[in-house]
């Protein structure tokens, strides 16, 4: 068969494939729940531009770099705690540092989790598949974390106490402990900003980038203090996943106000609506920091984690909006 009757042939299967997913495909009533959904939150949000395509990010990232690129990471995060196993046992952390792990660290996968879920609703609600790309991988991001998060408290739990990964009892963490409460009400709060421009700005410009100062900044110079160089090495592994993130963010910031002037009081509003009930999450969960047995004032952790977010803010052309804590 000669090859322009092959690529004919080819051309051929190809167009039935196309057909028979055309017949296949259900068309959604325009005024079906789910459609009104995007109607009234992605179309209809402020945060618009003429031609969301037009936007690129420097990762340029896609599905099978990311996963060779976090694979790699991966890799090197398992040897490395193998090799600090080997070196420091878990039973070698002192009953007050396995305290902060207990009440700071562990029931943060319930905080992460609600990162993940968020990044996953900007990537689905997002205008351009670009977006929802890098938005799940933001989500995927999370969930690294959440592995580590539950493999450290299983490896405690065996040689300090079962309760350590009791799910039970981190859930009592989550829901009754009052440092986290303002984190709580955040997070869950958050998870019902349905507009998606306003839920990628509360995520990506308020709660994330003052979470991971926190989370992963601030705790990792907490762990070093008190000797816990595995916690402070993977958590600084992770801050690669955040700066990424604000990377992306702070493109695609600019990216909305360059296309379209309206677009900046729109963010701006957003940013100064979720901005003090982060300042109050980063408040109280710094007041753990001063009970470890090599304390940190919570004072110092709290300025330590906005001078980064106004860092951040400042790149993105947006440190005029910082509110005062």
């Amino acid at each position: 068969m000669s090859t322009r009757l092959i690529l004919k042939s080819k051309k051929r299967r190809k167009l039935s494939m196309f057909h028979q997913i055309r017949r296949l495909t259900v068309k959604i009533d325009p005024i079906a729940p789910m459609a009104r959904w995007y109607l009234k939150y992605r179309e209809g949000s402020p945060l618009q531009v003429d031609d969301w395509e037009e936007f690129r990010e420097n990762s340029q990232l896609i599905y099978r770099s990311y996963i060779k690129q976090q694979n790699q990471s991966q890799t090197f995060i398992d040897r490395l705690i193998d090799k600090l196993e080997r070196q420091y046992s878990h039973a070698d952390r002192s009953a007050g540092w396995i305290e902060i792990l207990e009440r700071l660290y562990i029931p943060s996968q319930y905080s992460t989790q609600g990162l993940q879920m968020m990044a996953l609703y900007v990537g689905q609600m997002a205008p351009f598949a670009r977006i929802s790309s890098i938005a799940h991988f933001q989500a995927s991001d999370e969930v690294r974390r959440l592995q580590r998060s539950a493999y450290r408290a299983r490896m405690l739990s065996r040689v300090h106490s079962p309760d350590v990964a009791s799910r039970k009892k981190i859930r009592q963490i989550w829901e009754n402990d009052r440092a986290w409460q303002p984190m709580r009400e955040l997070i869950e709060k958050l998870s019902v900003a349905y507009d998606w421009g306003e839920a990628f700005v509360g995520l990506n410009l308020v709660v994330k980038p003052l979470y991971d100062g926190l989370m992963l900044g601030q705790l990792s110079q907490l762990a070093q203090l008190n000797g816990d160089r595995l916690l402070a090495y993977t958590n600084s592994n992770f801050a690669l996943d955040s700066q990424r993130s604000r990377d992306w963010t702070q493109a695609l910031v600019e990216h909305a106000i360059e296309r379209r002037s309206e677009n900046r009081q729109a963010i701006e509003e957003w940013v100064k609506k979720w901005q003090p009930l982060g300042f109050s999450a980063v408040a109280s969960l710094a007041e753990i920091f001063a009970t470890a047995p090599t304390p940190v004032e919570p004072a110092f952790v709290s300025k330590s984690v906005l001078v980064s977010y106004q860092k951040f803010l400042d790149r993105c052309n947006l440190g005029s909006v910082l509110s005062q804590v």
